[in-house]
């Protein structure tokens, strides 16, 4: 299974994590080693790691990373410190409501009083993320367990972006369900559509889907409706980055138009996302922040090549928002709801 984020502890009795550089992938296999809070936040910023319920594992690390390097001789205390560490981390990426989730489970630890040094919290922290991660995964199975279910014997399913063992803490959310089909002897097929501008879905969903040895068929992102139109499409699944109280679901930008090419053409469009991708602080959709990138990811192919003239405007918002009317289910490690059934699952207040 890829392993995307990985705590390794040094001869030195130091701990360090190694982040894949998914942004080389499919062409290099090479880890980012993080040793302090800020390395995990440019990791974070720059998509070296990517995928919300990974952002949030990659947070908490840099987290546990940011207590090892307090220096209680640099005039800031240890709680100013972590503060300043959540408050770094928490400004990479505003989208991905992981992040957010997972920077306040690791304040529950640091913020409690302690007696004595507070730096020896650093372990528990350590040992706090990668329960974060652990329990990513067995979440992930759970939720392939009940989406799958939903497909029949024989399907072919079309996915948007990367919602895999790569954007989460293994095995996958939307990959998860077509992983567990295939475990449960369903015949499945997969078209990935490329995910422009970043490509994530030719990069990175393709190639775990071959790594794994299940048929897949990349496309660009232009070609769903033909092949809807076609009937050679049975089910459309995609990951989330933040659900909100009523069913709307924050996902990587074209997740939208899918959703109502799905709609139109009478296809099943499912969400797979664990729980904790749900905000019930936010009534709908139209209250998520959207994260804007750089021009340069649309008018460069690479680091180098221009593919757009000098002088020309860019819109390049990362994600969009599928109002919750267009969504068949939401697949969650609790089971499956209908998009009005979310916030009836909203934690009660004492």
């Amino acid at each position: 299974m890829i392993d995307a984020v990985r705590w390794v502890r040094t001869p030195e009795n130091q701990h360090e994590v190694h982040v894949l550089d998914q942004r080389l992938l499919p062409l290099r296999t090479e880890f980012m080693v993080c040793r302090t809070a800020s390395d995990m936040a440019t990791a974070i910023r720059d998509m070296v790691v990517r995928g919300a319920p990974a952002i949030g594992i990659a947070a908490a690390f840099g987290v546990a990373l940011g207590s090892q390097s307090w220096n209680p001789g640099a005039g800031f205390s240890y709680q100013q410190h972590m503060e300043e560490t959540t408050r770094l981390l928490g400004a990479t990426r505003p989208t991905a409501v992981n992040l957010f989730w997972a920077l306040e489970r690791m304040r529950a630890l640091w913020a409690t009083p302690v007696i004595g040094d507070p730096s020896g919290l650093t372990g528990s922290l350590f040992l706090e993320a990668q329960s974060i991660k652990d329990e990513d995964i067995r979440m992930n199975r759970k939720m392939g367990d009940h989406g799958q279910a939903l497909l029949p014997d024989s399907a072919t399913v079309l996915t948007h972006c990367n919602a895999g063992a790569l954007a989460t803490g293994g095995f996958g959310t939307a990959l998860g369900v077509i992983r567990a089909a295939v475990s449960a002897g369903k015949t499945i097929r997969v078209f990935a559509d490329e995910t422009r501008p970043y490509l994530q879905g030719a990069r990175l969903t393709a190639y775990e889907l071959v790594e794994d040895g299940i048929p897949t068929t990349l496309i660009t992102d232009g070609m769903g409706a033909s092949l809807m139109a076609k009937k050679k499409i049975d089910a459309v699944i995609v990951g989330a980055d933040r659900v909100t109280a009523n069913g709307d679901v924050a996902n990587k930008i074209g997740t939208y138009a899918l959703a109502v090419l799905a709609r139109a053409h009478g296809i099943p469009f499912y969400v797979a996302a664990p729980f904790s991708t749900i905000d019930f602080s936010l009534q709908s959709g139209s209250q998520i922040p959207i994260e804007e990138r750089s021009p340069r990811e649309i008018t460069h192919f690479g680091p180098d090549v221009r593919i757009a003239p000098e002088g020309v405007s860019v819109y390049n918002p990362a994600f969009d928002v599928t109002p919750g009317e267009f969504i068949t289910a939401i697949i969650t490690e609790k089971g499956v709801f209908r998009p009005d059934e979310i916030r009836q699952l909203a934690p009660k207040s004492n």
